[in-house]
């Protein structure tokens, strides 16, 4: 029992080159301090969390695979034509140019994996390329 009361602690020793101040640190001069090692204990009954205070939260990011990778940058080409608002001045814009160059990138996708993808990825690819073109169009001939 008496061991268990015995406080545990550990040495940080600072072994960078320079100080604070960017001077070279002289050899004999480290940074040390000693702290105590919490208890799974004392880990347990540290107060909760303030209402004030938000809980780091963890964010949802779906399976990265060819057709997510895909429907992301068809997203992306939706945001260009002014569908979504942007997140911090809340204003839809377009921007054609932006649009086209993300439409050319599937285009190059579409070229660059012809024969390797499976049914249902060509699929898709083909279906948001066609779609994503012609919108193109459209928007480019409305003033």
């Amino acid at each position: 029992m008496e061991a268990e009361k015995k406080e545990k602690s550990f040495v940080i020793k600072d072994k960078r080159i320079f100080d604070e101040s960017g001077d070279v640190r002289k050899e004999t001069e480290t940074l040390t301090q000693e702290k105590p090692l919490e208890t799974k204990a004392e880990k347990v009954q540290q107060p909760p969390v303030e209402e004030s205070q938000e809980p780091p939260t963890e964010e949802y990011l779906p399976e990265m695979n060819f057709a997510n990778f895909v429907l992301s940058l068809s997203t992306t080409a939706m945001y260009h034509f002014g569908d979504f608002p942007d997140p911090v001045s809340r204003k839809a814009e377009k921007n054609l140019i932006a649009a086209k160059q993300t439409i050319d990138i599937l285009g190059l996708l579409q070229t660059k994996t012809e024969g390797n993808l499976d049914e249902n990825e060509k699929s898709l690819l083909d279906g948001l390329l066609f779609e994503l073109r012609m919108r193109y169009v459209k928007e480019k001939g409305s003033p």
